[in-house]
């Protein structure tokens, strides 16, 4: 038998270890926010609860549901069919099983676990303290966009409009409510820029526990120390877990996955990034995209807008559609005068020579979400205040006082008025920027 050389050996394992070693630090995801909270066995229900689970109407499923201490008897609605093995049932409303504490073993050790494994999340997402944000929106938080973070609230929280939380699929939302949580009817909690639901968790202390309004759609992990009520027509990307009972009304409830869908950033004209459909060529300008115009003929934008309908004397962006003049008849330097970048007649750029146009910054790689600070916003608020006079502060800091700036631009450019520095409204910024 041939002896083996250890030292040519370690030699090679040595830096074969060390490349393994860099290669998996390659592989981590880094995530923006605090530590997630661990939900252990009760990740595995989309319902959970302790007293009682009752539907009326038409619901929907997708995922296991169970309740422990209580009986299979407070399960009502479902209409729920013992398995042969009396393990489980199943319902017509529900894509998954239904466990309750009476059914036969395993199954009350598996729900006794569920319930501890949820008791002890809460506890756990309650006891957070990395840096949080205190008692924003003094519990309204309706119409903002929120970062990945810690919220924390000694009151009860309410939305009232929709509001957005944008960040990263790996990154991390908490939310802890000491009082009680409602949601409007028909708002939403919009998730932008890849968020997923699996990574969002409502804590939630008071005595009404979590109300989702009539046809409201939510997003996220509900952990109520008292009951969730999910009124008529509701929809819910998360999971319900109720240390008392989930009460539903012809709702659909899915579990979230790591692939799950989310509600678009901007809806309406706004498109998020990677969605920007084809765009349609004619006379070799392109549409419903926001790129520029250059032949002087009539072009179609959509099935019945000419590119230079709405294009009048002074004006760079047509009123019609927000698409950029640049037909020769366009008096683009009217009210321009030396030294002005932009025209006082109507607030557009002034291309003519003598006007300096050195200040340039292009908005694409930049993600900005309520509370962003840096250099970027700082360009961001100059923007505003030479488009539309919102006299900003520019301290660097996307607050709210930014956001209705926002607003206010996109109205004035014909975009969708809902603060996001989304994918058009960043096209239109760099084009009027540079």
């Amino acid at each position: 038998m041939k002896k083996i050389n250890k030292k040519i050996t370690i030699a090679f394992l040595i830096p074969l270890m060390f490349g393994l070693t860099g290669l998996l630090s390659a592989l981590t995801v880094s995530a923006a926010g605090p530590s997630t909270v661990n939900l252990g066995s009760s990740g595995d229900f989309v319902i959970l609860a302790k007293t009682a689970i009752t539907t009326t109407g038409v619901t929907a499923l997708n995922g296991d549901m169970g309740v422990s201490p209580s009986a299979a008897s407070s399960i009502t609605g479902f209409g729920l069919i013992l398995d042969s093995t009396n393990t489980f049932s199943k319902s017509s409303l529900i894509t998954g099983n239904v466990y309750a504490a009476d059914y036969t073993a395993p199954t009350p050790t598996k729900m006794t676990t569920a319930i501890s494994d949820m008791e002890a999340a809460y506890t756990q997402a309650a006891g957070k303290v990395e840096a949080p944000i205190v008692e924003l929106g003094a519990g309204n938080i309706g119409g903002l966009t929120l970062a990945p973070g810690l919220y924390k609230w000694g009151t009860s929280v309410t939305i009232p409009s929709d509001v957005t939380l944008s960040g990263g699929a790996n990154d991390i939302w908490i939310f802890q409510i000491a009082g009680d949580l409602n949601i409007a009817s028909a708002k939403k909690v919009i998730l932008a820029g890849g968020a997923n639901a699996s990574n969002i968790f409502w804590q939630i202390g008071g005595g009404a526990g979590a109300t989702l309004g009539t046809n409201s759609s939510f997003s996220g992990n509900i952990l109520s120390l008292k009951q969730i009520n999910i009124l008529t027509g509701a929809v819910l990307q998360g999971r319900a877990l109720s240390q008392t009972q989930v009460t539903l009304q012809a709702n659909t409830v899915s579990k979230p996955s790591a692939s799950a869908p989310q509600i678009v950033e901007e809806p309406s004209n706004h498109q998020s990034p990677g969605s920007l459909p084809t765009p349609v060529v004619v006379n070799n300008t392109s549409s419903d995209n926001g790129a520029i115009n250059n032949n002087n003929s009539a072009v179609v934008v959509t099935s019945d807008k000419n590119d230079n309908e709405g294009c009048s004397s002074g004006n760079l962006f047509n009123i019609m559609n927000g698409q950029t003049c640049q037909n020769n008849s366009i008096a683009i330097n009217e009210g321009c005068s030396a030294g002005n970048l932009f025209n006082t007649a109507n607030g557009h750029i002034c291309n003519n020579n003598t006007v300096s146009t050195s200040v340039k910054y292009n908005f694409d790689s930049t993600h900005f979400v309520l509370g962003s600070k840096g250099e970027n916003v700082k360009e961001l608020q100059k923007l505003l205040n030479r488009e539309i006079d919102t006299g900003l502060v520019l301290d660097g800091i996307l607050g709210p006082k930014t956001t209705i700036a926002i607003k206010k631009w996109q109205t004035s450019n014909g975009l969708v008025s809902d603060g996001l520095v989304g994918v058009k409204t960043k096209a239109k910024m760099n084009l009027i920027n540079n």
